[in-house]
């Protein structure tokens, strides 16, 4: 078993999609309409044929209350791992991006998190 597709609920799939492509170098997978939304997908560039992110609407009635506990709380909804975490923080603070978390070293692993602009806190990693 291995994963296939996870998903980030988003409040925009046009606007999450130029974030995960333009900001953190994902590249589009997937694009298929489904009724008002897509099937919206977006991959590594160094694995495109490994998992795929699902970009999926949050139009569910609890996916609202759901997002906005988790971030109140600080919890990110995932982890992407990096090489580096220092350097991503200061590319992606160059582009723009905000982070809720700096870089933390906590033994062996080195995190940050930041604000997907879409109601996610995502958390990259190097362990």
């Amino acid at each position: 078993m291995r994963i296939y597709i996870t998903s980030v609920l988003v409040d925009d799939q046009d606007k999450a999609l130029r974030f995960y492509t333009e900001k953190l170098g994902f590249v589009k997978k997937t694009e298929i309409p489904v009724g008002e939304h897509r099937w919206l997908t977006v991959v590594s560039p160094d694995d495109p044929e490994g998992p795929q992110l699902l970009l999926e609407p949050d139009a569910h009635p609890a996916a609202g209350p759901f997002k906005a506990a988790l971030a109140a709380d600080g919890v990110p909804v995932t982890s992407f791992a990096v090489d580096d975490v220092q350097a991503e923080y200061e590319r992606l603070r160059g582009l723009g991006v905000q982070f809720t978390q700096e870089p933390l070293e906590m033994g062996a692993v080195t995190t940050a998190v930041l604000d997907d602009t879409c109601g996610n806190l995502i958390q990259i990693a190097k362990a």
